[in-house]
């Protein structure tokens, strides 16, 4: 078994990504959302992905993370890892499937639970500048951690620190890119996201 999971760790992590994935799905599934909150999360998965594409031309600006957040924060933990994991997938039809796409969804998806789960129902108050300090956090630690982890398992045969280093070093300033573009477009635009997603929650009873 010990010789199994030495050659083969990427299949495995991969399967256990895929079962989170899956228990999560499962989770929402199971609450029976209505009509109208399905339709709510295709607008929004809509909304990430044409926000991913629009800034195609800048490596690593991408204010995708921001609306994944907002809609974590407004709809709820499981709405959010739905919304956040859905993005990660269709988006990348656009910039390319491979497998580094359920580590993606598994990193976008658990960054919004989290937005749901500090932010929702008020549980931390939501100030701009502290929705914005999460989400800069959340990008560099738990996206970077997360999709920089696939890339070492990847792309290394041996698994060890020494080879696994480079690989996460190379991958800092790509995001701290992501970390700055995120707490810029959460702080400017966060706010109105926020208040038009809440109204529209409101309006039609979704929570």
């Amino acid at each position: 078994m010990k010789a199994f999971l030495d050659q083969h760790y990427y299949l495995v992590s991969l399967v256990l990504v895929g079962i989170a994935l899956g228990l999560f799905a499962l989770n929402f599934e199971r609450r029976r959302p209505r009509t109208r909150e399905l339709v709510l999360t295709a607008v929004l998965v809509a909304l990430a992905v044409a926000s991913r594409a629009a800034f195609f031309m800048l490596p690593q600006v991408k204010p995708m993370l921001a609306v994944i957040i907002i809609a974590g924060i407004v709809l709820g933990a499981r709405s959010g890892f739905a919304i956040g994991a859905l993005s990660a997938l269709v988006s990348n039809f656009i910039f390319g499937q491979g497998p580094w796409t359920p580590w993606q969804m598994l990193a976008t998806g658990l960054i919004a639970c989290l937005a749901g789960l500090f932010f929702g129902a008020h549980r931390l108050p939501r100030n701009r500048w502290l929705i914005a300090a999460f989400g800069g956090l959340a990008s560099f630690v738990i996206y970077g951690l997360i999709v920089d982890s696939s890339s070492v398992l990847f792309y290394t045969q041996t698994l060890s620190w020494k080879t696994a280093w480079p690989i996460y070093a190379a991958g800092v300033p790509f995001n701290v890119i992501h970390a700055a573009s995120t707490i810029v477009f959460l702080a400017l635009f966060g706010p109105a996201l926020t208040g038009a997603l809440a109204r529209v929650r409101t309006k039609y009873g979704l929570r």
